[in-house]
């Protein structure tokens, strides 16, 4: 699978519950095709008392979105936009934004 979409992206929600906003990319799950998303898709679980919770309770985190719900948001409209990728003059391959054009990788 090819890497469009990388751990500190700025991605935006284009399906589910957090359709809309935007957040940056804490992990990238490229065998489950999952991302997580920091501050989107919180869920609540009930968690036993341990060392980083002492009393235990209920405990909001991040879970994991398909990665067919995000897309990367454009450097330059802050839009959601598809990847591409091509050769710089420099004869790297870069991701690109389809929308704009802008070489994501720099």
């Amino acid at each position: 699978m090819v890497a469009r979409i990388k751990k500190d992206d700025t991605v935006v929600i284009i399906a589910g519950k957090d359709k809309g906003r935007s957040g940056k990319v804490l992990m990238v799950m490229p065998k489950e095709d999952r991302v997580v998303v920091e501050g989107l898709n919180m869920v609540k679980r009930h968690t036993a008392p341990n060392i980083t919770h002492p009393n235990g309770g209920v405990v909001s985190k991040e879970a994991p979105l398909h990665i067919s719900n995000v897309a990367l948001r454009d450097p330059k409209t802050g839009k959601p936009t598809r990847v591409g990728f091509k050769t710089n003059d420099k004869g790297v391959k870069v991701r690109v934004a389809k929308g704009s054009g802008v070489e994501i990788d720099v």
